[in-house]
C-alpha cells in the first residue's frame, strides 16, 4: 500500500512539475545586432508569440552574442535569435538545437558586405590595409568571421592587416561608423544594410559595398535542449504559420522577411568550416584559397 501511495505521489509531483514548466514565461534572447532597427516591432512580436504559443513569451535583450550564449548555457534563456557562427561552435555537451530559419527574398540566405564611404577611392578589401575597420561582434559571421577568413585566403594576416579595428556590436552602427568616416571600412550583414536602405536611406547612401561574400545560412532561431518538446514544437509551428496569418504577415512585413522555415543544420556547414579553421589564421601559408561553397 505504501509503495502504491508513493508511486501516486511521485506521478502527481511529476505532473505538477511539468504543468509549472508549461506555465512559466518563455525567455527569448535577442542581441543589439538584431534589435536596434526593429525595436518598435518586438512588443507586437511578444504579444503575437505569447498568444499563438499559448504561453507568455518575454524577450531578453543583451548587447552581444556572447552574453546571449552565456544565458543559454546557464538555462536563463529558452530560445534565442543568434548568428550561424555561435550555432556551429563546438560545445561539450551540446545544449542547442536549431528550431527555425528566417526566409529572406525567398531564400534562407544572406551575405557579408564590406562597405566603405561612398566618396572613398577604395575598391577592394586589399586596399583597406593599414586603415581603420569596424567589426560588428566577435561572434558574428558576416561582421567578423567571414571578412577575416577572406583576408586569410588572400594571403593576409587578419590580426595585423588593419591599422586599427573595433567592435560596434550593431550592424547599423557599423554603417554609421563608415558613413561618418569614423571607420574607413566595415563588415555588415546584407540583410541589415538592405533593411536600412528602406528605413534609413539617407544613412546608407553615404556608403557603398566593395565586397560581397558567398551566401550563408540566415541567422537562426535556436532552443536549449532542455526546453520541453511541446513548447519547441509550438514555437516552431507559430513561426512557420506566420506567413499564413494576417497579423503574422504584418510582423513579417515590418521585418522585411518572407517567413520562417525548418532547415537542416547543414545549412551552416560553410560557417562551420570557417570556424574550425580559425586556428590556422596565424599561419596564412596553411590556407590555400577559399574552400567555402559559394552558393549563388
Amino acid at each position: 500500500m505504501r509503495k502504491l501511495l508513493l508511486a501516486v505521489f511521485l506521478t502527481a509531483f511529476a505532473i505538477l512539475g511539468a504543468s509549472a514548466a508549461e506555465k512559466k514565461a518563455i525567455r527569448f534572447g535577442l542581441t543589439a545586432v538584431v534589435v536596434r532597427e526593429n525595436l518598435r516591432f518586438f512588443d507586437d512580436m511578444t504579444e503575437y508569440l505569447s498568444h499563438h504559443v499559448g504561453q507568455e513569451v518575454v524577450f531578453v535583450r543583451r548587447k552581444s552574442y556572447q552574453e546571449i550564449m552565456e544565458l543559454l548555457a546557464s538555462g536563463d534563456l529558452d530560445f534565442a535569435w543568434i548568428c550561424g557562427y555561435p550555432l556551429v561552435q563546438k560545445r561539450e555537451p551540446e545544449f542547442l538545437s536549431l528550431v527555425t530559419v528566417p526566409v529572406y527574398k525567398n531564400q534562407p540566405y544572406y551575405r557579408s558586405y564590406v562597405i566603405v564611404h561612398r566618396d572613398s577611392t577604395v575598391k577592394s578589401i586589399g586596399e583597406l590595409k593599414n586603415k581603420v575597420f569596424a567589426y560588428s561582434d566577435p561572434n558574428s559571421n558576416s561582421g567578423y568571421l567571414y571578412p577575416r577568413y577572406h583576408l586569410s585566403t588572400e594571403g593576409h594576416r587578419p590580426d595585423s592587416f588593419f591599422r586599427q579595428t573595433f567592435f560596434t556590436y550593431n550592424h547599423a552602427e557599423t554603417v554609421e561608423a563608415v558613413a561618418t568616416r569614423f571607420a574607413d571600412g566595415g563588415a555588415v550583414e546584407s540583410y541589415i544594410w538592405e533593411f536600412l536602405q528602406i528605413t534609413n536611406p539617407d544613412l546608407v547612401k553615404k556608403t557603398r559595398v566593395i565586397h560581397e561574400s558567398p551566401k550563408f545560412g540566415f541567422p537562426p532561431i535556436v532552443s536549449r535542449n532542455s526546453v520541453a518538446p511541446g513548447i519547441v514544437r509550438r514555437m516552431s509551428e507559430t513561426f512557420a504559420q506566420m506567413k499564413d496569418d494576417p497579423d503574422g504577415r504584418k510582423l513579417l512585413g515590418a521585418l522585411h522577411l518572407d517567413g520562417f522555415r525548418a532547415y537542416h543544420i547543414d545549412l551552416y556547414e560553410d560557417i562551420r568550416f570557417m570556424s574550425e579553421n580559425v586556428a590556422q589564421w596565424t599561419d596564412v601559408s596553411s590556407i590555400s584559397g577559399s574552400r567555402i561553397s559559394g552558393k549563388q
